[in-house]
């Protein structure tokens, strides 16, 4: 006689808000007490070795209108390319900067704001070096599972040139949506969720 397995059915699927950015980041949120900080509001100080740079943008959804309740976390290496973490072998990344960053959308104008500094180079799985990247995580009211995404910066055009994962991306066209454009120090970097400027999100 067979016998039945009673397999487990899958949980439903919950959407990520509209409180995630609240309950991640109190602070923002007017809710003092909780941390002295929210948790990934600062990446650097005084003695982080490399170039200080600031990373602002939006997410907008399909019809470009700001997201007001999104939050952001991003993760990236060093200035010399290595990063924070029990898993990195090849060295020892700065000890001055924790290479996560978590920050919520403003809620009058869909900002967001990283100070952090420029990456180096890490490389990929096959030894090839990346262009200097952040990884991006995206969450807001609707989104059941997180955005990934990674950000590159425009002026590092050979390095964007030989990097490997771009050069996986098929349509040719959509690899300036995960260019920051910069300006100084200052680099823009717009998420769209939907629509004719879609985003290219990675399934991680």
């Amino acid at each position: 006689m067979v016998q039945s397995l009673g397999y487990l059915k899958e949980s439903p699927s919950q959407t990520a808000g509209p409180y995630v950015h609240i309950g991640l980041t109190p602070n923002h949120a007017d809710i003092r007490g909780v941390y002295d900080t929210d948790l990934g509001a600062v990446m650097v100080n005084d003695k982080t070795l490399g170039r200080r740079i600031t990373i602002t943008g939006r997410v907008l959804d399909g019809t470009g209108t700001p997201l007001k309740d999104a939050l952001l976390e991003i993760w990236q290496a060093d200035a010399a390319g290595l990063y924070n973490s029990p898993s990195e072998l090849r060295g020892s990344a700065d000890p001055n900067f924790t290479g996560w960053g978590r920050c919520a959308t403003d809620g009058v104008t869909g900002e967001y704001r990283f100070d952090t500094i420029k990456p180096g180079r890490v490389p990929f799985r096959d030894g090839r070096p990346m262009a200097p990247h952040i990884s991006v995580w995206i969450v807001a009211r609707g989104i059941n599972l997180g955005l990934n995404t990674r950000l590159y910066f425009a002026d590092e055009e050979a390095a964007n040139a030989e990097d490997p994962v771009l050069a996986r991306i098929e349509h040719r066209v959509r690899v300036p949506t995960l260019i920051a454009a910069g300006e100084g120090d200052h680099y823009r970097f717009d998420i769209h969720l939907q629509g004719e400027r879609e985003t290219v999100f990675f399934d991680i």
